[in-house]
């Protein structure tokens, strides 16, 4: 158990972490508007476009992935009835384009195949 300074100090680089990562962006890409040639605007433009179409599918892949293969680990059971639900949420994405309707499914299927499996 951490004493109460180290509590505060973890609690201290975490929100100077936090702070950093939210400001980088903006520190990074903050030049006065004269300098700025049309040539690099136009590069800039075309980085942004790039992270702003890469950037959030790569980083909900990695998320699923490991949402999906870490309930493996505790059991097989556990990661079928997990790796079912994901499927399921998938197709019901993929057949009806409603987002909500795809989550609700989703967490509706993994309980009741949690209830069903996991006795």
């Amino acid at each position: 158990m951490k004493t109460t300074g180290e509590a505060v100090v973890y609690t201290l680089v975490i929100a100077a972490v936090i702070v950093f990562c939210r400001a980088f962006p903006f520190l990074f890409f903050m030049t006065k508007k004269d300098e700025i040639s049309p040539k690099r605007m136009e590069r800039e433009k075309a980085f942004i476009s790039f992270v702003e179409k890469t950037v959030p599918p790569a980083a909900m892949t990695v998320l699923a992935f490991n949402s999906i293969t870490m309930p493996f680990k505790e059991s097989c059971r556990e990661g079928l009835v997990v790796l079912t639900a994901s499927i399921l949420t998938a197709l019901v994405h993929l057949l009806r384009r409603n987002t909500l309707l795809s989550i609700f499914g989703g967490t509706a299927a993994y309980f009741a195949l949690e209830k069903l499996l996991m006795r």
